[in-house]
Order: C-alpha cells, then sequence, then structure tokens
C-alpha cells in the first residue's frame, strides 16, 4: 500500500478525481522557484501561492459564479456551500498546513481511503481580501444517525491506524498521520460511515523505500 501511494502522490498511479489535484502538485514540485527554498521556510507557501496563481490563470481555473447564498457552514479551514441536492461545494485555503503541496497531497490520499466522498477540485477563487481557496466539489451526505466515535476508532484499528490521543490516528508502517476525526468530520447515514472532512499529513518516513 505504501507504494501505491507514493505512486499516486508522485503522479505515477491513478485515483479518484485525481488528474487535476496530481497536475498542480507536479507543477509545484517542478517549479524553479520552490525547488531552491525550504519548506519549512515561511516564504515557502507564500511562493508556491503565486505559482498557483500563474497555474490558475494558463489553464482558466478561476472559478467566478460561487452561489454563496447556498451557505451551510464553516470551520478553520473551509467553507462550505450547497451546490444541488447531491453536492456541495468546499472552499479551502490550506490554513491546516504548512504548504499547499501538503494540502493537494491530503485530497489524494483522502480521495485513495475514501472514494465515496472523494473530492473534485474544481479550480480557485479569491475572497476580498485576496486570500486563495481551493474550490473542490463533494458528495452530499445526509446523517440518519449521531456518529459513534467508538466505531470510527474501531474503523480504522482494523485498517492499521493506531489512536494517537482523542480523534488523532497514525499509521507507521505507511508514514500516515490522520486527526480532527471528531462527530462533525465523519457522519453517519443508515449506519455507514462516511469521512467527509480528512487532515492527512506524511510523516518523515511516508518517502522510504519499503
Amino acid at each position: 500500500m505504501k507504494h501505491e501511494l507514493q505512486s499516486i502522490l508522485s503522479g505515477k498511479s491513478e485515483v479518484r478525481f485525481g488528474a487535476a489535484i496530481q497536475a498542480i502538485s507536479r507543477y509545484l514540485r517542478e517549479s524553479p522557484q520552490t525547488s531552491t527554498t525550504a519548506k519549512s521556510s515561511k516564504h515557502y507557501k507564500k511562493q508556491e501561492t503565486e505559482i498557483i496563481k500563474q497555474y490558475i490563470s494558463e489553464n482558466n481555473l478561476w472559478i467566478s459564479d460561487i452561489d454563496f447564498s447556498q451557505y451551510i457552514s464553516e470551520g478553520a479551514e473551509q467553507k462550505v456551500y450547497l451546490k444541488d441536492k447531491r453536492h456541495v461545494i468546499k472552499l479551502n485555503d490550506a490554513i491546516y498546513y504548512n504548504s499547499w503541496e501538503d494540502y493537494l497531497y491530503n485530497l489524494l490520499l483522502h480521495n485513495y481511503f475514501f472514494p465515496d466522498t472523494a473530492y473534485e477540485l474544481l479550480g480557485f477563487t479569491k475572497d476580498d481580501k485576496g486570500v486563495l481557496y481551493a474550490v473542490v466539489k463533494q458528495a452530499f451526505v445526509t446523517i440518519s444517525q449521531t456518529t459513534n466515535l467508538q466505531y470510527v476508532k474501531d474503523f480504522l484499528i482494523r485498517n492499521h491506524f493506531s489512536n494517537i490521543r482523542n480523534n488523532d490516528y497514525i499509521n507507521t508502517e505507511i508514514g500516515i498521520i490522520l486527526e480532527d476525526l471528531h462527530d462533525e468530520n465523519v457522519l453517519t447515514q443508515n449506519g455507514v460511515l462516511y469521512f467527509i472532512d480528512t487532515v492527512f499529513y506524511l510523516t518523515e518516513n511516508f518517502w522510504e523505500k519499503e
């Protein structure tokens, strides 16, 4: 599985709705501006943002027709709007991540593990302060009951994740962390768990060869 995920994140293998995400990730990796800057630098994400804006303009990915009257909710990292009866639109500024590339990796990992709620990257938009947001579409999940977090824990343990603390988990074999899985980010419909908002991080050993 680790090798498969490495291939997906490096753009060598396919995943649901992955092509557009992988294309931007590749563009960032191959950019001379980011390749010479340490990822830990506070300037790195600012450089990425300018590079992404260039990519957006070159590929007509600016989105200006979001219906803000269909507002549903928002958290620290994103705003959610109803698109139609079956989908929502989410605007995310990647605030939880040190880089846009890490945010894009999160989308790819989510789409691999949870294809029923896979993110489709539609494009990008800016708010009136100039903050850049990724615009993703996702299936709308109707809640039929409150999520039992013990069921979430049991599910993840069966899939080789260990509980670190509260609602955060790690898979040490692969080298990924999965955080913030409270009952607003994992919904239950007819007894089935749907992971709608995930926060994946790579650990230092993710890119190591098996």
